[in-house]
């Protein structure tokens, strides 16, 4: 008999963990720092081809998502005092509240990668992409934040991000169309006032943070429009009436403006897109 374990013609070696249950086992990891740094060391991985893709593999919720730790305390948004930013503390509060974003956006981007299988190979590439893209902006402002003397947990915070991951957990179209398209696109809205008040602030450093995050979610927000079209279109529904739809069915928050049109613009929206937003905007 031939010695097998010499043949050429069989890899012995184990075949390279599946992305997208690494990406739940990140999903769960409770420390922000470990699990910014792990969705940064996936997306390389598969960037690498060691992690392979598995689109047809199914995962059962294992009831404990997301990981998180004991600290910030959530709360209502209602009762989330606002500051301003002239003073360090003000501006504390801020980088806090930001940093929570982008912690609940590494959650979101990671929730959708093991949530939905029978996707192409790129829908999860994408959402691996905007994990390890929202990592680094935790990161940037974890590193800020301690620059003020304060660490993520510090301030309470709230949970509608992942509130909306939950009621999308049953429905990919819906997920694209209320998280990126909705949720996260008031982002690219909110960053601009945002920046100039820093600047105006002195706090020119932090402001250069708020640059990152605007070019890097117009990416995030035009993967989610890209994958929202892709699906309107297997189904043959019209995208437009479909978001309205989802967004009545979902409950989505209302839009208001001002709204960032050429931000807008630059992650998918289209021009009917783009007047209905106008027909809202009262600064206009």
């Amino acid at each position: 008999m031939p010695n097998v374990s010499s043949s050429p013609d069989i890899d012995f070696a184990p075949p390279p963990p599946c992305a997208r249950l690494a990406a739940l086992m990140i999903l769960r990891e409770r420390d922000p720092a470990s699990k910014a740094a792990r969705a940064r060391a996936l997306y390389d991985s598969v960037q690498a081809g060691e992690s392979r893709i598995d689109p047809a593999l199914a995962l059962s919720d294992p009831g404990d998502l997301p990981g998180r730790p004991a600290r910030p305390e959530l709360v209502e948004p209602s009762s989330l005092k606002r500051r301003g930013m002239q003073s360090e503390a003000g501006r504390a509060v801020l980088l806090h509240a930001l940093a929570h974003i982008e912690f609940n956006a590494i959650n979101l981007a990671l929730d959708a990668v093991w949530r939905f299988p029978s996707m192409p190979a790129d829908f999860y590439v994408d959402w691996l992409k905007v994990a390890a893209e929202e990592a680094h902006h935790f990161s940037l402002l974890s590193a800020r934040l301690a620059e003020f003397g304060h660490a993520y947990g510090d301030f309470p915070a709230h949970d509608g991000l992942w509130d909306m991951a939950q009621r999308t957990r049953g429905d990919v179209l819906a997920r694209m169309a209320l998280v990126p398209r909705t949720l996260e696109a008031r982002g690219l809205d909110a960053s601009p006032p945002i920046r100039k008040r820093l600047a105006q602030a002195g706090d020119h450093a932090s402001a250069a943070i708020l640059d990152v995050i605007l070019r890097d979610e117009i990416g995030h927000v035009l993967i989610g429009n890209r994958w929202f079209r892709f699906l309107c279109g297997n189904a043959s529904l019209d995208p437009h009436a479909t978001y309205e739809r989802l967004a009545e069915q979902y409950h989505a928050p209302k839009l208001r403006g001002p709204f960032n049109f050429e931000a807008r613009r630059d992650a998918g929206f289209d021009e009917a897109e783009l007047r209905a937003l106008a027909g809202l905007d009262d600064s206009a």
